[in-house]
């Protein structure tokens, strides 16, 4: 019962960090409009792997390692802004193509696991996601908590964002949002393609 409070204020600050828009909210439109309902939930699936790696590293310590090192973080830096701009420049270059509604898929849907690299890739690559958990493993759960706790913590963490990016994809997929889309296809693809290639560049460019 005395972890109660720490358990829901660790997931107050986590939820409030998932909804704030950024690459693995782009990322997760971007694929559930251009190819499918599933492949959307995939993604979001990939992001919660990605999910396991930062709570793991920060768990271990090497969150602090990393954020101290201008080395490993620059490399962690542009390894994600490299993936996001290459995301980024595919979009923009895609032509449109016809979406079938329902429960059929595009004809060139991708596959599970690549979806799933993709969600892992996004979130894992992505610099300001290790900062927010090394200032969370050190300003707000203590050293002293035990594994129990934080192995829960950690769970409900990866779950909360494999369902919410679930119900985005989800929610984006309706046949009428799906029918609004199939008619600016390529203005959106541009439009998300831009958003990532500036993200890209946005986190090349930003200091710690």
């Amino acid at each position: 019962m005395e972890y109660l409070a720490l358990i829901g204020t660790v997931i107050v600050i986590h939820l409030l960090a998932v909804i704030s828009p950024g690459p693995d909210f782009i990322m997760c439109v971007r694929n559930s409009l251009t190819y499918s309902r599933r492949t959307g939930v995939w993604t979001a699936v990939g992001f919660g792997a990605g999910i396991a790696v930062h709570v793991f590293y920060s768990v271990a310590g090497l969150a602090l390692v990393i954020s101290k090192s201008i080395l490993l973080f620059n490399i962690i830096k542009f390894l994600g802004a490299g993936y996001l701009i290459y995301i980024g420049v595919k979009s923009v270059l895609s032509k449109s193509s016809k979406i079938e509604l329902g429960e059929h898929h595009k004809k060139d849907d991708i596959s599970a696991i690549s979806a799933v690299k993709i969600g892992f890739l996004t979130n894992v690559l992505n610099p300001k996601a290790t900062l927010f958990f090394l200032s969370l493993f050190t300003l707000v759960i203590s050293p002293d908590t035990p594994t129990a706790i934080m192995g829960i913590m950690s769970t409900i963490m990866i779950i909360n964002t494999m369902l919410w990016f679930s119900l985005v994809a989800i929610f984006l997929t309706q046949s009428k949002i799906r029918s609004v889309f199939e008619k600016f296809q390529d203005a959106f693809n541009k439009t998300l393609g831009g958003l990532l290639i500036a993200l890209g560049i946005k986190v090349a460019l930003a200091d710690k």
